[in-house]
């Protein structure tokens, strides 16, 4: 299961989810079949793990990009990826 996150790694409200997604892995051989099977899992896990690691920026995010919008909206929207773009870089090793 190269690529996942070790299991010490994921605790608290991402667990169910990594534990979902390695099952995927391990039941679907690697391939197309697989990414499109355990592509809903995997997003939800990543986004589990952002929101985990950084709360706020994700939140931010969530609400300033949600829909289209003024330009001052358009602005603060990217502000907000921006955040959130150093925010994980921070947790990166």
């Amino acid at each position: 299961m190269a690529g996942l996150y070790p299991k010490a790694m994921v605790i608290g409200p991402c667990d169910r989810l990594h534990q979902a997604l390695c099952e995927c892995h391990r039941k679907i051989p690697a391939g197309i079949d697989r990414e499109i099977a355990c592509r809903q899992l995997n997003r939800a896990l990543a986004e589990c793990l952002v929101s985990e690691a950084c709360p706020k920026e994700m939140e931010a995010v969530r609400s300033l990009c949600s829909s289209g919008g003024t330009a001052l909206k358009r602005s603060q929207c990217q502000q907000a990826q921006l955040a959130l773009s150093i925010c994980i870089s921070s947790h990166q090793q």
